[in-house]
């Protein structure tokens, strides 16, 4: 095989599989569209290959079934919150910045991105009755703890009411008749967020 034939069919292989990524990532796309706008029950191979616009074979060819599917689609939430989390600690020049950085994300997260968020979290608590997601829905915890005290960690029980309180915090913010802003978010936050200076305190 000639170097020009080599290069050609390396080109048509990655084209290829630039190709099956798009679809496979449009079909997790219109995964949460659908759960979001009326429901995990609506999912299902002809309602996600409409919604993405994809043969509805596409959906088997990429994906086992439909638990496949829904893991895939909490797990691509999880990774999509665990950049955010990254790009916020960016920003952190010291331990007072927290509060204020996660309630902006919080606000947005239920004004700018509700459908999505929603979708997002009637997956994370269907993790409660189908087990197959429940690794993916602990996937954003177990990878958020480890930004406490810059990786040192601390006391787990603390760790964990932190984040069960972050989780409620957003639950009650999707379900409030108008949703909170920054400013509202704040104070609470700052409450919320003792614990993280108790677990720099408490490690040195």
């Amino acid at each position: 095989m000639t170097a020009a034939r080599r290069n050609s069919d390396e080109a048509e292989t990655d084209g290829r599989r630039a190709k099956g990524e798009r679809r496979r990532r449009a079909i997790i796309d219109a995964t949460l569209r659908v759960v979001a706008r009326d429901g995990v029950g609506a999912v299902s191979h002809r309602n996600i290959a409409r919604e993405a616009e994809v043969p509805p074979a596409s959906i088997a060819y990429y994906f086992a079934g439909i638990d496949d599917l829904l893991v895939a689609t909490l797990l691509e939430s999880c990774e999509t919150l665990i950049v955010e989390i990254d790009r916020l600690r960016g920003q952190v020049r010291e331990n007072s910045d927290w509060p204020r950085l996660i309630a902006e994300a919080l606000a947005s997260m239920v004004r700018d991105q509700r459908e999505r968020t929603v979708g997002e979290y009637e997956l994370y608590l269907l993790a409660a009755r189908r087990p197959a997601l429940r690794p993916a829905a602990r996937r954003w915890i177990e990878v958020a703890a480890g930004f406490i005290n810059d990786g040192v960690g601390g006391d787990e029980p603390v760790i964990r009411a932190l984040f069960a309180a972050l989780d409620g915090l957003l639950m009650q913010a999707l379900i409030a008749d108008e949703p909170p802003t920054a400013d509202d978010l704040e104070p609470t936050l700052r409450f919320l967020m003792q614990p993280v200076d108790y677990l720099r305190n408490a490690t040195g």
